[in-house]
């Protein structure tokens, strides 16, 4: 991957993001997967879908991992909010609805 600099069009620029796009999908699939495997193993660990302590730890997370790079945290905090609710949402479609903390 060249850097925003090295690319001397527009046409090679959305390329590259394009590219960026198919990878963060493939990412997000992936992701998706994994929660999946999270309904399967909860049960068996007590777990509901929401722990409101790890929505906050990830979300967390992932707004340091923002600010480590530039990018602004609060847009990073709204897709992973977001990111989150579904996969708690995904979860509870196979958990049921309950909430730890």
């Amino acid at each position: 991957m060249r850097e925003p600099s090295e690319i001397p069009s527009m046409a090679e620029l959305r390329a590259e993001i394009d590219a960026l796009d198919l990878r963060l999908v493939a990412l997000l699939a992936d992701r998706a997967r994994f929660i999946d495997r999270a309904a399967q193993l909860k049960p068996g660990e007590g777990m509901p879908a929401r722990i409101t302590a790890r929505v906050e730890e990830v979300v967390a997370n992932a707004k340091a991992a923002a600010e480590a790079r530039g990018l602004d945290p609060a847009l990073v905090e709204a897709i992973w909010r977001m990111m989150v609710e579904w996969s708690i949402a995904r979860e509870e479609a196979v958990l049921g609805k309950g909430e730890a903390d």
